[in-house]
C-alpha cells in the first residue's frame, strides 16, 4: 500500500501551493480503504451489507474530472448570469458550447452548491476555489469570501463518518488558509453532515414534543431510521412540507436534567442534526455535483426500499442518484456526475434515459475509454445535466479509442477544448436519441443512420430472436463433444420428437464462443436425454428448480447466432438443424426474411457500427439485436452467404477439434499410396 502511495500519487498532491493538501487527504483515505473495499467487492460476492456500503462504494474522484464537473456546472451557471465575468478564462475544463445568457441578478452569496455523497470532500474543495475566484472578482476580501463560502454556499452529506470527518477537516483548513480566525470555537462550521440512524429515539423523548409538532417530527425520524444505509436517497413526499424552525424549537424544548438517565440530551443533539439534514435534502440547489455510489448488489432491506420509491431507476444506486440529483437542482440549475457509462445504452436504464431525454438537457458528456478508471473496475463517463426541458444541442466527447488511463483522457479533453473541431467532439440534439429504439445516448450517430432507424424494418419483424437453455449448472450438464462416447451423441435431430426417438443422451449445443463469422464454434454437447428430463428437474439445496429450458419449441431449428460477449467486432454464424441454443449463444430464427440475407448484412462493417450505436458494451443481448434496422433490397446474391458458409465449414473441419474432421489439410493432395509412412504399423 505504501509503495502505491509512493509510485501512483503525483508530487503535486503533496504541494499546498497547488491544492495538494486536499488531494492527499483523498488519496490517503482511498488507499487505506483499499483492503476493506477489495474484501467486500471481490470476496463476499453477494449483497453488500449495510456496514460494508462505505467500503464498497468510496472512490476518490480524479482531479481533472472534478474540475470538469464543477467548471461546467457551477462555472457555467455563473457565466450565464454574468457573461462579462473573467471566470471563463480561469476554468481549464470548461467545454466549448453556446452560452445561454440568463437575466438573473443572483449574487454570489445566494449560490447553493451541494455534494450529497461527498466522500472526503474533493468536489466541495474545488467548488470552494471557484467560488473564491468569483467572490474576489465581485470585490470581497479573501477573508470575508472564505467565511461566506463556508456559511452560505457549500453543503455536503455522507453516510461514512470517517469520510465526513475528512471533508469537514479539509473545508476548515481551506477556510483557515484565508481566515486565521476560522478555527476559533463558535466562529462558523461547514454545512457538512454524516447520516445517523434514528431508531434509538425513545418514547420518553417524544413525550415532551408538543402535539401539533409530534406527527411531523415522527414522520422525519421514521424516514431516518435506516439513514446510514439510505443516505441521500431517503425519500420525501413532495406534497408534505415541514416547518423546520418550528420543529427545532419543539426539540429544544425537551426538558433534561443533570443526571440525564435516559440520554435525552444526546437524543436532542441527534434529532437537531437530523432536522438539519432533512432540511438540506428537501431544499433545492443551483448546482448539484457528486460522484455517487456504484452498487447493484443491495441487501433485502435496501432493495425493497428502492423498488418501492425509485422503481424505474433501481438498477443501481448511481442511477437513483442521477434521478434524485437532476431534480434536486433548481429550474435552470445544473447537476454533474461521474458514473459507469452503462446507463447510456443497456435496457436496465432505458426509463432513466427516457426521463433525462424528455425532462432534462444533457449539456455535456465525456465517454471515457473502457478501462481508463482502474479504481472503479467499470467503464466510466462524466456528464452535466441542466434542469430545463428543451431540445437543445449538447457537447459530447468520445474518448473510447484513447488507451492509457486517466492521464491520457485528461490530455484529450484539453485538446478538444483548444480545438473544438477535433474529430472526437460531437454536437448533437438529444431529441435524436428518442428516434433510436431503446433511446441509447448515441451522440455520434449520423443523420443518415438516424433516418434509417426511422424508415427501416426492425429485426424483430423479420426473425424470432430467442434466449436459449439455462441448465442451472453447465459443469454438470455440458461437455466438450470429445469428452463423451461418440455413439451417445445425436447430430441430426431436427425436433424435440426426433431427439426423444433417437434415445441419445447428448446433443450439439450452441454456446457462443470466440469471434468467428459464417460457421463454426461447434464445441459443446448438452445432456438432453428424454426431452431434458434431468435438466428440467434439476433443483438446488432449497428445493427450487435451478434450470430454465426456455423457448424449447425453437430447439433443433436452423438459425443465425452470435456470442453474448462481443468484446471485438460483431460476428454472426449460420447454425444448421440439430443444435440446442444456450444462453451464451444468442439465436435468431426464420420468421419472414431469409437467414442468408440477414447473415450477409450482419457480417458487414455497417452492422458492426450500428450495434456499437445500440450497445457499445461487451454484451449484445437479443433486446439489442431486435432493434437493428433493416433496409431490404432484391439486389443481393444470396449464394455469397452459402459460399462463405462452405468456406468457413471447410476451415472449421480442418482441425481435430471438429467432429467432422477427416485429415489434416496439408495431406489432402497426397495420394493414398504415399501416406503409408503416416499410418500406424499393423500387428
Amino acid at each position: 500500500m505504501i509503495q502505491h502511495l509512493i509510485t501512483d500519487v503525483s508530487k503535486d498532491d503533496f504541494n499546498v501551493a497547488v491544492g495538494g493538501q486536499v488531494e492527499i487527504i483523498g488519496w490517503l483515505y482511498q488507499y487505506y480503504n483499499t483492503e476493506p473495499h477489495n474484501q467486500v467487492v471481490n470476496i463476499t460476492g453477494g449483497p453488500v451489507k449495510k456496514s460494508d456500503i462505505p467500503a464498497a462504494t468510496q472512490l476518490f474522484t480524479t482531479d481533472w474530472v472534478v474540475k470538469y464537473m464543477v467548471d461546467n456546472s457551477l462555472g457555467k451557471y455563473w457565466l450565464e448570469r454574468h457573461p462579462q465575468s473573467d471566470l471563463k478564462d480561469k476554468l481549464a475544463f470548461l467545454l466549448p458550447s453556446d452560452l445561454e445568457i440568463i437575466n438573473d441578478a443572483k449574487s454570489v452569496e445566494e449560490l447553493k452548491i451541494i455534494d450529497n455523497a461527498m466522500g472526503s470532500g474533493h468536489i466541495l474543495i474545488y467548488a470552494f476555489d471557484v467560488l473564491m475566484t468569483i467572490y474576489l472578482e465581485q470585490g470581497y476580501s479573501s477573508r470575508d469570501a472564505a467565511t461566506s463560502i463556508i456559511k452560505n454556499n457549500l453543503f455536503g452529506l455522507e453516510i461514512d463518518k470517517r469520510a465526513y470527518q475528512l471533508a469537514y477537516f479539509a473545508l476548515m483548513m481551506k477556510a483557515r488558509q484565508f481566515n486565521r480566525r476560522a478555527l476559533r470555537p463558535g466562529n462558523f462550521e461547514p454545512n457538512v453532515f454524516a447520516f445517523e440512524d434514528t431508531d434509538d429515539i425513545s418514547e420518553e423523548f417524544m413525550t415532551d414534543i408538543p402535539e401539533n409538532d409530534k406527527q411531523a417530527l415522527q414522520d422525519i425520524l421514521e424516514r431516518f431510521r435506516n439513514a446510514r444505509e439510505l443516505g441521500s436517497i431517503i425519500h420525501f413526499d413532495s406534497q408534505i412540507h415541514y416547518d423546520f424552525d418550528e420543529l427545532r424549537q419543539a426539540v429544544d424544548g425537551v426538558a433534561t436534567d443533570e443526571l440525564d438517565v435516559f440520554g435525552l440530551q444526546e437524543m436532542k443533539r441527534k434529532v437537531l442534526r437530523t432536522l438539519t439534514i432533512a432540511e438540506i435534502l428537501t431544499s433545492r440547489y443551483d448546482v448539484v455535483v457528486t460522484n455517487p455510489p456504484y452498487m447493484n448488489k443491495m441487501d433485502a432491506t435496501l432493495k425493497k426500499y428502492v423498488k418501492k420509491n425509485y422503481a424505474d431507476y433501481s438498477g443501481d444506486l448511481f442511477s437513483i442518484f442521477i434521478f434524485i440529483n437532476s431534480n434536486l437542482s433548481k429550474q435552470g440549475g445544473y447537476s454533474a456526475f461521474m458514473t459507469p457509462f452503462v446507463w447510456m445504452f443497456i435496457k436496465t436504464y432505458e426509463k432513466l434515459r427516457k426521463f433525462l431525454i424528455e425532462d432534462k438537457k444533457i449539456d455535456s458528456l465525456i465517454q471515457m475509454e473502457y478501462s481508463a478508471f482502474e479504481e472503479a473496475t467499470v467503464p466510466i463517463n462524466t456528464f452535466v445535466l441542466k434542469n430545463v426541458t428543451n431540445e437543445a444541442i449538447g457537447t459530447y466527447l468520445k474518448l473510447s479509442a484513447f488507451k492509457g488511463g486517466m492521464a491520457v483522457q485528461k490530455d484529450k479533453v484539453l485538446e478538444a477544448i483548444d480545438d473544438p473541431n477535433i474529430d472526437y467532439l460531437y454536437r448533437t440534439n438529444q431529441a435524436n436519441f428518442a428516434k433510436i429504439p431503446g433511446m441509447p445516448i448515441a451522440y455520434w450517430a449520423s443523420e443518415n443512420l438516424i433516418h434509417d432507424f426511422e424508415v427501416g424494418t426492425y429485426m424483430d419483424d423479420l426473425v424470432d430472436a430467442k434466449v436459449g437453455l439455462q441448465t442451472g449448472d453447465n459443469n454438470k450438464f455440458l461437455r466438450l463433444w470429445y469428452e463423451v462416447n461418440h455413439s451417445s451423441i445425436s447430430f441430426n435431430s431436427s425436433s424435440i420428437a426426433d431427439s426423444i426417438t433417437s434415445q441419445k443422451k447428448w446433443f450439439p449445443c450452441n454456446k457462443g464462443g470466440a469471434y468467428r463469422k459464417w460457421s463454426g464454434n461447434y464445441d459443446y454437447v448438452v445432456n438432453w436425454q428424454n426431452d431434458g428430463k434431468e435438466i428440467r428437474n434439476f433443483t438446488g439445496s432449497n428445493g427450487k428448480v435451478r434450470s430454465r429450458p426456455q423457448n424449447a419449441n425453437y430447439y433443433f431449428r436452423e438459425a443465425i447466432t452470435w456470442s453474448d460477449i462481443t468484446s471485438g467486432e460483431f460476428a454472426v454464424r449460420f447454425i444448421e438443424q440439430g443444435f440446442i441454443p444456450e444462453t451464451a449463444g444468442m439465436s435468431a430464427f426464420y420468421k419472414q426474411e431469409s437467414l442468408y440475407y440477414l447473415l450477409l448484412l450482419l457480417n458487414s462493417k455497417i452492422a458492426n457500427y450500428i450495434f456499437k450505436v445500440l450497445n457499445p458494451t461487451i454484451h449484445l443481448k437479443t433486446g439489442n439485436f431486435i432493434d437493428f434496422p433493416v433496409l431490404t433490397t432484391k439486389n443481393i446474391d444470396l449464394s455469397l452467404a452459402q459460399q462463405n458458409i462452405t468456406i468457413s465449414c471447410i476451415d472449421w473441419n480442418a482441425f481435430e477439434t471438429s467432429w467432422n474432421f477427416v485429415r489434416q489439410p496439408f495431406l489432402l493432395h497426397i495420394a493414398d499410396d504415399n501416406l503409408s509412412h503416416c499410418r500406424s504399423p499393423v500387428g
